[in-house]
């Protein structure tokens, strides 16, 4: 018999009932297959709370053994106000009993404080070193929010306020690598088993983790984001000897196949050689980069090369919130697995804060070297501003590193082509690009036949493809039921749930 589908939910499953009125199904959609109908909390319920199919607000509901865990609570990255948040909705008034986060990027904690106003007992779950980023993160958020309340005239912002997220501050807790920990609180007086979490050293930026959740009959691996390859200062992440029932993958890079003779020490040897000859005309560089992670890699590339003589020392423009981030890498570099143990990037660079108000006025003809905060170099940002007074000169380059959204204007940039009048964004209109771009490949996500060996490790009956394109999941559906046949590949539409 084929799979049916079910609109429900029970006090633990959601289903709600208006005395003397029938039966409430909220619009909460079960794809599952018999088995699961066979008894309460015999199977892993995963309920994907992303409003996109591609890489959005990630977001997953996890049921396990009757019990509710949140993992992620991200915001999308190309939309705005309410139509940015995860669907919260299908959480239902029970909420959850706990939130755990992979990692401090928008994409997948943007959302934290919203996520808690739905749940407001449960406790939030992070690693140690994420814990010292999460408020920071949130704040800035807030931050921005109102400056778009005001640029853009976005009336549903803030979507929460500084307020809150000191309010929420008090239910975070850091979480060492490699400690199983319990996540549901019991009331007094009641007895229960709680399932477990555990993080798993994820490589992709600083503090970020895998997720093993475990219940009493069944396994839930989530990557998060993940890198399997040593970036400048991150070591690859340590997902040895995980083994999952049910793994949610992410499929970033799927799309993207490597050639035989790639190698990232190449690629990083190619940016020196691209940023020596912009300089050596007395061009200016703009590298964007998302303000945790790929702006702390780029700085130590460029903190390297300017130890060794490759260039005089100059300035480093950043933004205010990279310089943040910087502090907290070079402070806890001592915890965590990196090479250059000993690398303090403040010491070893002049890390110059660019304010948005010099923007205008800071001139470009004498080799500076920029790398801003914005890695899609979205609208009313640093990197966007600095982007429209280089893009027509011919002296400037503009180098990526890093994802960028094709519909984002670092995603029109790059597929722009010398000469040619395109549209930047909105506020820019349209521009002639005559500036020197490149995109290079020092990607913090794994490549795609890393994350399929992963799935051989894993060995899971069930693989739950999120975080990537239509192009990139197809890729995984067909190589994993090529290689495994015996798995189940599942792509949950938003909102919908899936069983394991």
């Amino acid at each position: 018999m084929g799979e049916i589908e079910l609109e429900v939910t029970s006090p633990s499953w959601g289903l709600t009932r208006t005395e003397g009125r029938p039966w409430n199904f909220p619009e909460l959609h079960f794809n599952i297959g018999l088995p699961a109908l066979q008894g309460h909390g015999l199977g892993v319920h995963v309920t994907n709370l992303n409003p996109d199919p591609d890489i959005g607000a990630t977001s997953w509901l996890v049921e396990c053994d009757g019990h509710r865990l949140l993992l992620d609570a991200g915001t999308h990255p190309q939309r705005e106000g309410r139509e940015s948040l995860p669907m919260y909705d299908r959480v239902g008034e029970a909420g959850v009993d706990a939130i755990a986060l992979s990692h401090c990027h928008h994409d997948h904690v943007g959302s934290l404080p919203v996520a808690l106003r739905h749940s407001p007992t449960a406790h939030v779950f992070m690693t140690d070193l994420s814990y010292f980023i999460v408020e920071r993160v949130l704040h800035n958020s807030v931050n921005v929010m109102l400056r778009q309340r005001e640029e853009l005239g976005i009336r549903e912002y803030p979507l929460f306020t500084h307020e809150e997220v000191d309010d929420y501050a008090s239910v975070f807790q850091g979480i060492s690598f490699r400690k199983e920990i319990e996540w549901v609180s019991f009331p007094r007086g009641r007895r229960g088993t709680s399932p477990t979490l555990e993080f798993f050293d994820a490589g992709h930026t600083l503090g970020s983790a895998g997720i093993r959740v475990r219940g009493r009959k069944q396994t839930l691996f989530f990557t998060g984001d993940v890198c399997f390859h040593d970036q400048t200062l991150l070591r690859a992440a340590r997902f040895d000897g995980v083994k999952a029932d049910v793994l949610i993958m992410e499929t970033t890079r799927g799309n993207r196949s490597l050639d035989p003779g790639f190698s990232r020490k190449a690629e990083v040897s190619r940016l020196g050689d691209a940023i020596d000859s912009v300089l050596a005309a007395k061009g200016s560089v703009l590298i964007p980069a998302f303000g945790l992670g790929r702006t702390q890699e780029i700085l130590a590339e460029l903190a390297v090369w300017m130890r060794a003589g490759r260039w005089k020392p100059r300035p480093v423009h950043i933004g205010g919130l990279g310089r943040v981030f910087t502090e907290i890498y070079d402070l806890q570099a001592h915890r965590t697995n990196r090479s250059h143990p000993k690398l303090r990037l403040t010491e070893a660079l002049d890390l110059k804060v660019l304010p948005p108000r010099e923007l205008a006025q800071v001139k470009l003809a004498d080799g500076k070297l920029f790398v801003l905060t914005a890695g899609m170099m979205s609208e009313n940002t640093a990197a966007h501003d600095l982007a429209i007074r280089m893009i027509e000169d011919p002296k400037h380059a503009i180098f990526f590193v890093g994802y960028a959204a094709p519909e984002s204007p670092a995603g029109r940039l790059r597929m722009s082509s010398q000469g040619e009048r395109f549209i930047f964004s909105g506020s820019a209109g349209e521009l002639t690009r005559r500036c020197r771009m490149e995109a290079f490949d020092l990607t913090a996500h794994a490549n795609r036949d890393d994350l399929l060996d992963f799935v051989g490790q894993v060995d899971p009956k069930v693989v739950i493809l999120g975080h990537g394109d239509g192009a990139s999941r197809e890729w995984f559906v067909h190589s994993i039921r090529s290689r495994w046949p015996q798995i189940r590949v599942l792509q949950p539409a938003p909102g919908a749930t899936e069983v394991g």
